[in-house]
């Protein structure tokens, strides 16, 4: 008898069509593999796909390029889940999904009413008894009297089988309430064991996103550089199956109740601001939303943030720096980097360190600046307004500064906003340093793993840096929720924009 897998798996090639697989088969580039792929990255027979042990499996067949699953490459892995496949590096991605079938429900046998004691009509004298202890002893006592009648000892023989009855019924009722909370914990460890599986596929969902976004941004700067037509039919495949992850990963968070579970309205933006820098919200570490929230009293406590705002609006910043941050596909938020950076001032001038002085709106160092394509005034290394420096032009440091998130977001933050945040603060420094030596893929290296393992190491700076940012940012979504006399400047900049 063949083993049929109880589970399918589903792949998803790079045209957005789904093939359901129920028994192994083979990817490559001949006619005859269940999934032919014509690309010469591709190898003829590049990779056998079987069900081995209860689990699917991939093997590469000693392919010339290799097989990465979720961008590390393998010999042979297990697929769980959801994830992507590529076929050599840089070259076609496909994406699967394990979908095991819908557990069956438990069957609950109601339990059977207790049989009825038997009664024994008992004949009465007519005489009134002497007293009920008399009786008591008499009928039921523990002693044996030689001499009760007949009568008397019919009487002792039905109440002994009664009370035999009796113990078995009470013994059946109470193996059925033992059964019945065996039954209730059962259900109620299978709904916990749902609920954790459920929360484990949404996070490997989202995190598949995260890498899917960093292959959409290094394939458009591919695109713009060699405007080749085979990354934009790729740039289109890995747009469509990013919708689908996004969708499926709004149903996960919808059944898990993660914006229902007696939030407030500034809890609920919390979370989806976390969710917009990149980090996964149902993976959101104890305590970060009172973390937040002292942050939130912090603006709340000066006009900082409403002076800078309407001043930006003033000088018509707002939409420019959004339009430099749209073309390298990053979050409209990273505005409010600009804000902690310099107060949104493009004549801002920082202190001398060993590195140099940072200028500008942001507060590029004369190294960083040069490496993207700012030209470095004659007083770099006096602590004055520089008219030649670029770093000082809104226009040319805005573009720059966007460059230079976008690399660090798809290298070494790995699509962490918030980590974004802190390498932006240090640069080259040791919290870069501490980001390098975490696993380089978006599951384990984010912001919730950089301060659960080295709070104690990153600097206090960075620290307050990075939670001043997402804070300034959470409030710019509802403003006047959190107290301030503004609405949101990014909404209104992009209707401007689009009128």
């Amino acid at each position: 008898m063949i083993d049929k897998p109880p589970t399918v798996l589903r792949i998803t090639l790079s045209d957005g069509t789904n093939r359901n697989f129920t028994q192994g088969f083979t990817i490559g580039r001949h006619s005859d593999c269940a999934i032919s792929i014509q690309d010469g990255v591709v190898s003829r027979r590049h990779a056998d796909v079987r069900w081995e042990n209860g689990q699917w499996w991939i093997h590469d067949r000693q392919s010339a390029n290799g097989v990465f699953i979720d961008g590390q490459r393998i010999d042979r892995a297990v697929f769980f889940g959801t994830g992507r496949i590529q076929l050599g590096a840089g070259g076609p991605t496909l994406f699967y999904n394990v979908e095991a079938p819908a557990p069956a429900q438990p069957v609950y046998q109601p339990a059977p009413d207790p049989p009825q004691p038997e009664t024994a009509a008992t004949t009465l004298s007519s005489e009134d008894p002497p007293s009920l202890d008399h009786y008591k002893d008499h009928y039921f006592g523990k002693t044996l009297d030689q001499g009760a009648g007949e009568h008397t000892m019919m009487v002792r023989r039905a109440f002994a089988e009664v009370q035999k009855k009796q113990h078995l019924t009470y013994g059946l009722i109470i193996g059925l309430v033992l059964l019945l909370l065996i039954t209730t914990g059962g259900v109620a460890w299978y709904k916990h064991s749902q609920v954790v599986e459920q929360r484990k596929l949404a996070a490997e969902v989202f995190y598949t996103m995260r890498a899917l976004e960093i292959d959409l941004i290094r394939l458009k700067v591919e695109t713009a550089q060699r405007k080749s037509l085979e990354a934009k039919k790729r740039i289109d495949a890995v747009n469509n199956q990013k919708k689908k992850l996004e969708q499926s990963y709004d149903r996960y968070v919808d059944s898990l109740g993660i914006y229902s579970k007696g939030l407030s309205e500034k809890e609920k933006i919390i979370m989806r601001m976390a969710h917009r820098f990149g980090e996964c919200e149902i993976n959101m570490p104890d305590g970060f939303v009172e973390e937040v929230s002292g942050f939130i009293e912090n603006w709340q406590s000066s006009k900082r943030l409403s002076r800078v705002i309407h001043r930006a609006k003033r000088q018509g910043y707002i939409p420019k720096i959004l339009q430099a941050l749209a073309a390298e596909d990053l979050p409209a938020q990273f505005f409010y980097l600009a804000v902690q950076e310099s107060n949104l001032d493009h004549q801002a001038v920082g202190p001398p360190t060993r590195f140099g002085i940072a200028k500008g709106m942001w507060q590029f160092i004369p190294s960083t600046g040069e490496r993207y394509g700012l030209r470095i005034g004659p007083l770099k290394d006096e602590a004055v307004v520089d008219l030649l420096d670029e770093r000082h032009n809104f226009d040319k440091s805005t573009r720059a500064a966007a460059s230079y998130l976008r690399d660090i977001y798809t290298t070494d933050a790995q699509a962490s906003g918030l980590l974004v945040m802190a390498s932006y603060n240090w640069g080259e420094r040791r919290v870069v340093k501490l980001i390098k030596t975490m696993p380089k893929n978006p599951r384990e290296r984010n912001f919730w793993q950089l301060i659960s393992a080295y709070r104690n190491k990153v600097p206090d700076e960075t620290y307050d840096y990075v939670f001043s940012i997402f804070t300034a940012a959470v409030i710019g979504e509802n403003p006047r929720l959190f107290g301030f006399d503004f609405d949101n400047p990014l909404v209104m900049a992009d209707a401007s924009k689009n009128n």
